[in-house]
């Protein structure tokens, strides 16, 4: 089925975009994300524990709005919205870096969703209900491919035990259960594992983006009951490949929000910033780099709208479209967040700046499921 025009970004999906941006503008400004994750350099970087900051009253807020359920199947009691809605989602959630697990538990509803299986259908209605969620696959190499997986799964009796370690797991720490990916013989399956599991320890990991948190999971012979068997082995493997062009596309749909949040700061710095009895922006070597900023940010969310299309109309195509589009974010975000604080000058290298917070969150953003070089390759390998 070919792609039908807009990328079939219609009213609905144009609502949902003015819905959410109104709220996050009105409840997530930018002071208000400064002082909840950035308040304090020394508690940011320096505590014995990394901090998770998040407020938890806003999620509620945003499960009771239907976020959540955004993606969810409707066989699951969701709404069922397409991708090109979620991808909308997700790029006011980067235009206002706001510290939250929806996009991990968007990443989770995806692969549940591609798993199509009884207990997916369970744990899917879940995060309809509001269960924050997260995807636990990347091996100790950081790759996010099946013959990575470090969890290993025997089954005894009646049950399955999960022992190894699954890494670079993204809002652990928010997240009331995540999907695991573990391997046997067999090939890799899928398990749902409630955060407080016994058996289960949640490692911080210690990064520089201030609006997410990040962790190790460690499984010392987690009991998974056969309900919470996703999809068993090797069926598990297929499941993650169906849902990567999804996980891809809003990963990249995050990072053209934040780089849009960087060049509507950058350009009205330049308008009231003088130097020379002139606004920065009359300077050549100052608009030539912002008129640069947009044309990357233009081609960023032309591929991530397209990529959502081809996974709701041309799924055959998404992945080759999904990887295009999160090659062109990642550079994006480099190379936006460099010019947008070159441009601030010296300002722009401060902790009292709100630049440092986007820098940040855009460098996380950037290698999140392979930055451009992998990506290109990976294309360059299919043809």
């Amino acid at each position: 089925m070919a792609q039908p025009r807009d990328f079939g970004f219609g009213p609905e999906e144009t609502m949902l975009r003015d819905s959410v941006r109104r709220f996050l503008d009105q409840k997530a400004p930018i002071d208000r994300i400064r002082a909840l994750v950035a308040a304090d350099h020394h508690a940011a970087y320096e505590s014995p524990e990394p901090p998770a900051r998040w407020d938890e009253g806003l999620w509620k807020d945003v499960v009771e709005l239907g976020w959540t359920a955004l993606a969810v199947p409707e066989r699951a009691g969701g709404a069922g919205m397409k991708l090109v809605a979620v991808a909308a989602l997700a790029e006011e959630i980067g235009r206002h870096a706001f510290p939250s697990p929806l996009l991990a538990t968007l990443h989770a509803t995806f692969v549940l969703a591609a798993a199509s299986t009884a207990a997916a259908n369970t744990w899917l209605g879940r995060i309809a209900a509001g269960d924050a969620a997260s995807l636990a696959f990347a091996g100790e190499n950081g790759s996010w491919e099946s013959e990575s997986v470090g969890v290993t799964a025997r089954e005894e009796g009646d049950g399955v035990f999960l022992d190894g370690a699954a890494h670079y797991v993204l809002d652990a720490r928010k997240s009331a259960f995540f999907v695991v990916a573990a391997k046997n013989a067999a090939g890799v399956g899928l398990h749902a594992v409630p955060s407080d599991a016994a058996g289960l320890s949640i490692v911080p990991d210690r990064i520089v983006d201030l609006t997410r948190d990040q962790a190790r999971l460690v499984f010392r012979g987690v009991r998974i009951d056969r309900a919470s068997i996703i999809a068993p082995p090797p069926s598990g493997g297929d499941a993650l490949r169906r849902a990567l062009p999804a996980l891809l596309t809003i990963a990249a749909a995050d990072i053209a929000g934040a780089a849009e949040w960087q060049l509507q700061t950058t350009v009205e710095y330049a308008k009231l910033r003088t130097q020379f009895d002139r606004p920065l922006g009359f300077f050549q070597a100052v608009k030539h780099p912002i008129v640069n900023m947009m044309l990357a940010i233009d081609e960023t969310r032309s591929l991530v709208y397209n990529a959502a299309a081809a996974f709701d109309h041309e799924p055959e195509r998404a992945e080759a479209f999904a990887r295009m589009a999160k090659a062109s974010a990642s550079d994006t975000a480099a190379f936006c967040s460099s010019r947008s604080v070159q441009l601030h000058g010296g300002i722009g290298f401060t902790w009292e700046s709100d630049l440092h917070l986007y820098f940040k969150r855009q460098l996380h953003s950037q290698f999140l499921f392979g930055d451009g070089i992998l990506h290109r390759r990976k294309l360059a390998e299919s043809m």
